[in-house]
C-alpha cells in the first residue's frame, strides 16, 4: 500500500500547528477577569491557512478546538455552547486560508505578501470572533453588568478581544515573515 507523501506531510503540519496553537493558549493574555483575552493560537492557524489554504486552516482550527475540549481547558456552560465556541469558532478562524492563493502567488513572484498576511489575520480572527459573539450573548450574557444588554455586552468584549487578537496575529506573522519567509512556503 502506497501513501501519498504530500497528504501525510500536510496532516503532520496541521497536527503540529494545531498543537502549537493549543500550547500558545497557555500564555496568559487575559484582562478584566478573563472577559477580554487575546488568542495567540490564531497565529499558527492563520499561518497554516496562508500556507495550505482554507481546508488546512479550518482543519487546524478544528483540531485546536478539539484539543482544548478534550484536555478540559474549555469553559463549559453547555454542550451547544462548547460546539459553537470551540468547534465552530475555532474552525472558522481557519478561513484566514481564503487568501492563500493570493499570498502564495506573491510569494512565488518574490513580492511582499505582508498585506495578505494582515488581511488574512483580520478576516480569520473576525470569522472566529463572530461565533464567540453569538455564544457570548446567548450563554455569557447573564454575566453582563446590570442595565447592560447581553448583546451589547458580548459585542463590546468580543470586539475588543477580536481586534486585539487580529492585531497581535498580524504583527507576529509579519515579524515571522520578515525573519524567515521559508516558513510561509507552500
Amino acid at each position: 500500500m502506497q501513501t501519498n507523501k504530500s497528504s501525510v506531510y500536510w496532516l503532520v503540519q496541521i497536527a503540529v500547528f494545531a498543537t502549537i496553537a493549543y500550547l500558545l493558549s497557555f500564555i496568559p493574555l487575559n484582562f478584566m477577569n478573563y472577559a477580554i483575552s487575546i488568542s495567540l493560537g490564531m497565529i499558527p492557524v492563520t499561518l497554516i491557512g496562508l500556507k495550505g489554504g482554507v481546508k488546512a486552516g479550518m482543519l487546524t482550527g478544528f483540531i485546536y478546538g478539539l484539543i482544548t475540549i478534550i484536555t478540559g481547558q474549555a469553559a463549559v456552560l453547555g454542550p451547544i455552547q462548547v460546539i459553537i465556541e470551540y468547534i465552530v469558532a475555532f474552525t472558522a478562524g481557519g478561513l484566514a486560508g481564503l487568501f492563500s492563493t493570493q499570498f502564495q502567488a506573491n510569494y512565488a513572484q518574490q513580492k511582499s505578501g505582508i498585506h495578505w498576511i494582515i488581511i488574512a489575520s483580520i478576516i480569520g480572527t473576525l470569522c472566529r470572533y463572530f461565533w464567540h459573539f453569538i455564544a457570548g450573548f446567548i450563554y455569557w450574557g447573564q454575566y453582563a453588568p446590570e442595565g447592560m444588554s447581553p448583546i451589547w455586552y458580548s459585542f463590546v468584549f468580543n470586539s475588543v478581544s477580536g481586534l486585539a487578537t487580529a492585531a497581535v496575529t498580524a504583527i507576529a506573522l509579519v515579524l515571522i515573515y520578515q525573519a524567515n519567509r521559508q516558513l510561509f512556503r507552500k
